[in-house]
């Protein structure tokens, strides 16, 4: 691989969290004002609910850099929040009935009522509550990279994210009433939480973002044609049950966007998805089809508690380091029976990640994850040195030996240290301990405040995406209907 292309390797990070009152319960404040507008601030906007945020860093060519800017958006939003906070967990705190759930507010524009409406689908569709479980987008890309070339990363992480899932998932546990009058198949630990003793992700399993509509979707990553072919038939065939619901109530309000399987291409649930850069008003899958793939939205990053931001330098090192193996190892086509036998690995590894001996299914073989996972390692170390050699010092390598030292001692991985902390503590359980680390953590940012000629930059972003809003809103003069009509139209998917 040519030293400037690995040069150019970019990444960026979207990270979501709920925000929480000091006692630990959801905040059901409207989106800060200071923290500007949810529509048009690049930087701070929310995601499922309005208690939501989500913040979202640029492309950086350094890790490190990414890291800072990450660090000071969360310094400024803590100092403007007051005594708020940011849950530090992917799984959620204790939550209101469903119903009260804020849903995300975009303003009077239509471009911002589609947002809300969207998510009032999601509400009906899945429940509030699935949607307030918060986690990290790893955005990925390398200059010079064909869409096969994109399209075959994909497989071969779709086939090796267990790997992600056993070193970094933290969300082993959840509050009793989550998962209330529901099947789980949890254990308690104390009154009122939940857990899997081996779980590794919970978030990536049964209980995460999962969907038995979406199960009927066999998605082929074998090329940019078949793929935008599956999604677009997921975005225009009416789903009955969906058709039963209705785009709107007998009062008139807006259910849904639409009836069909998916409302828009981000319903879509997948580990990894290929992504690029959308113009104004244009539809994701019509941008991939005119422009192909930009880069990679990895998706199955759970918020790292015991970190200040919920990732940190050595996780994005070695994150780089996969994407690179994905995308120079051999990537077979896919085929529905593998894509099924994905599924089944990952909600092996989600829920029994940790436990000794567990195997997962290779093709027709039967592998110990261990053995699987050691096999990768060894793999990547080569490009780890590669990258060193690139950009001076060991820290690739040392985040590959890092996870190599985890397959032979689990302890040290965010799960287990989640349950050990857990269980020391099982009266106050996975609340109990995402509330203090959420202290800890907003008190250690916040004793590092973001230097004034910084927040005054952030701030002014916050005003003017707010002139931005008020202008968008301004200048619509279309119904909403026909704006709906026209933007779930299937002649803007194709090219």
């Amino acid at each position: 691989m040519p030293p400037e292309r690995l040069r150019g390797i970019r990444r960026g990070v979207e990270k979501e969290s709920l925000r929480t009152l000091s006692d630990g319960q959801l905040a059901m404040t409207p989106h800060p004002r200071l923290l500007g507008s949810a529509l048009t601030n690049p930087h701070i906007t929310t995601d499922f609910s309005e208690s939501q945020v989500e913040l979202v860093t640029g492309a950086h060519t350094q890790a490190k850099d990414c890291l800072a800017e990450l660090t000071r958006i969360h310094q400024f939003v803590y100092q403007a929040i007051g005594d708020e906070q940011l849950w530090v967990s992917s799984m959620p705190c204790n939550l209101p009935p469903d119903d009260e759930i804020p849903i995300g507010q975009y303003g009077t524009s239509n471009v911002g009522r589609a947002k809300t409406v969207y998510r009032m689908g999601l509400s009906h569709r899945y429940g509030r509550r699935m949607q307030t479980i918060s986690g990290i987008h790893y955005n990925w890309s390398m200059p010079g990279l064909s869409n096969d070339d994109y399209f075959g990363l994909i497989r071969n992480f779709r086939r090796q994210s267990f790997l992600l899932l056993m070193l970094f998932g933290a969300s082993p546990a959840v509050t009793s009433d989550f998962v209330k009058g529901q099947p789980h198949g949890l254990q308690p630990l104390g009154d009122q939480t939940l857990y899997l003793p081996y779980a590794t992700s919970l978030r990536m399993g049964r209980l995460g973002y999962q969907s038995d509509a979406q199960s009927t979707l066999a998605v082929s990553y074998n090329g940019l044609k078949g793929y935008a072919a599956s999604l677009q038939d997921a975005l225009t065939r009416a789903y009955p049950p969906y058709e039963a619901m209705g785009i709107r109530d007998s009062q008139g309000d807006y259910r849904q966007l639409s009836t069909s399987l998916l409302q828009i291409e981000n319903e879509f649930y997948s580990t990894i998805r290929p992504k690029r850069v959308i113009r104004s008003g244009e539809r994701p899958l019509h941008a991939l089809r005119e422009r192909g793939v930009e880069y990679v939205e990895v998706r199955c990053m759970d918020l790292n508690p015991f970190l200040p931001v919920g990732i940190d330098e050595n996780t994005m090192l070695f994150l780089d380091v996969f994407l690179l193996h994905c995308l120079l190892s051999d990537s077979p086509l896919d085929t529905p029976q593998e894509i099924a036998a994905l599924a089944r690995n990952q909600q092996a590894v989600a829920s029994r990640g940790r436990e000794p001996g567990l195997r997962l299914e290779r093709g027709a073989q039967q592998v110990l994850l261990a053995d699987w996972a050691k096999e990768l390692l060894a793999e990547c170390a080569p490009i780890a040195h590669a990258l060193d050699k690139l950009h001076g010092g060991e820290a690739h390598a040392q985040a590959c030996q890092s996870a190599a030292n985890a397959l032979n001692d689990a302890a040290p991985l965010p799960s287990a240290r989640v349950v050990a902390a857990m269980q020391q503590d099982p009266v106050n359980g996975h609340v109990g301990f995402a509330h203090a680390r959420s202290t800890q953590i907003r008190q250690a940012l916040m004793a590092s405040a973001l230097p004034a000629m910084e927040f005054a930059q952030f701030a002014q972003q916050a005003l003017d995406s707010m002139a931005e809003q008020a202008a968008i809103e301004a200048a619509d003069t279309q119904p909403f209907e026909a704006f709906r009509q026209d933007y779930m139209s299937a002649q803007h998917l194709v090219v």
